[in-house]
């Protein structure tokens, strides 16, 4: 019998590009990808693709907006018009004005910005191509783009979204799989977290979920959080590289 369920259990968990539940899609990940930027990145899971561009520390103007006991992060998202199948309208919208400040409020535990007061730091995150997972994926990238502009940083930032397959929890969902679900209304549990601490920097949750499933669907979560943690440092580690092979030949 129990064999039985089992079966059972993965036929229904089954998805549509063949993953298992707690399997992501392929994440690729490279830094200095904006000559001009002080740092910048991009992430990709899938077919999504964040890239990011961070700028400063430097005046912020106007000087009412300044704190002399800091510096202040400032964060853009934003979709680009052929990122998505419908051609979307050029500028921000408001759904992209929520994403910047939940961006904010996701990097900022790491960031360190008491030793450059009255200034600012920008992060600028566009998405080249959207296939669900965009927030997330901005999110990996702007940690990776920080590091790189030479931001102190307590830690990098990793975020991924969980959803359902019928009563399936499931890791990093696709378009498909999203609108799959939105008959039943979507269930988007997005988390972020410092990399190396137990410590979230967001826990935002859109549609149902049962209260027993949420700690699981933390812990799913915080996997797949090891293995994006892993992606970004060997990006970063591999730009490290490439500037100490420059400078040798030099």
């Amino acid at each position: 019998m129990s064999e039985m369920t089992t079966k059972t259990t993965k036929k229904e968990s089954k998805r549509p590009d063949g993953r298992k539940p707690e399997e992501m899609r392929k994440m690729t990940a490279k830094v200095g990808v904006i000559p001009n930027a002080d740092g910048s990145a991009m992430f990709a899971f899938g077919d999504t693709v964040a890239i990011a561009a961070v700028y400063g520390p430097r005046q912020l103007h106007p000087q009412h907006l300044q704190d002399p006991a800091k510096g202040i992060l400032r964060c853009v998202y934003d979709l680009l018009s052929f990122s998505v199948y419908d051609r979307k309208r050029p500028g921000p919208s408001r759904r992209s004005n929520e994403i910047s400040k939940v961006t904010q409020w996701s990097l900022s535990p790491a960031v360190d910005l008491v030793a450059f007061p009255n200034t600012v730091v920008d992060v600028q995150i566009y998405i080249l191509q959207a296939d669900a997972g965009t927030r997330t994926a901005g999110i990996n990238a702007a940690s990776m783009a920080l590091a790189h502009a030479g931001i102190p940083m307590k830690d990098l930032i990793c975020s991924v979204a969980v959803g359902k397959n019928d009563k399936t929890l499931i890791v990093d969902l696709t378009k498909e799989e999203e609108d799959f679900e939105s008959g039943e209304g979507a269930t988007d549990f997005a988390i972020a977290k410092l990399a190396n601490h137990d410590e979230f920097s967001l826990l935002q949750f859109d549609g149902k979920i049962q209260p027993e499933l949420v700690k699981e669907a933390m812990e799913l979560g915080v996997k797949a959080c090891k293995e994006i943690y892993e992606v970004q440092k060997k990006a970063l580690k591999e730009i490290v590289e490439d500037s100490k092979s420059g400078a040798r030949k030099k």
